[in-house]
């Protein structure tokens, strides 16, 4: 079986004036059975926050979910952790 070279996406969104501070992970990891599972992982900063697991029979389907959901995270303002602009005490 061979899982699509997709590293884990790590993203977040900050955004001061509206209280808001989230992260959304997605990784993908190889089943005993042959398909891959996509792991998305999303919350506030600083929790643990929610995880949903979706398994696929053909690794090509897990690598199409994988890119839409990162598309679709990115068009709502999430960015990698390093391009992050936090607010800065006055």
């Amino acid at each position: 079986m061979l899982i699509p070279d997709t590293r884990p996406a790590h993203l977040h969104r900050i955004d001061d004036a509206r209280n808001m501070a989230r992260f959304y992970s997605l990784t993908i990891q190889p089943t005993l059975f042959g398909g891959a599972s996509l792991i998305r992982n999303w919350g506030r900063i600083g929790s643990k926050g929610q995880i949903k697991i979706e398994t696929f029979d053909e690794p090509q389907d897990v690598g199409c979910a994988f890119i839409r959901l990162e598309r679709a995270k990115r068009r709502r303002g999430y960015v990698d952790p390093g391009n992050t602009v936090v607010g800065l005490p006055r």
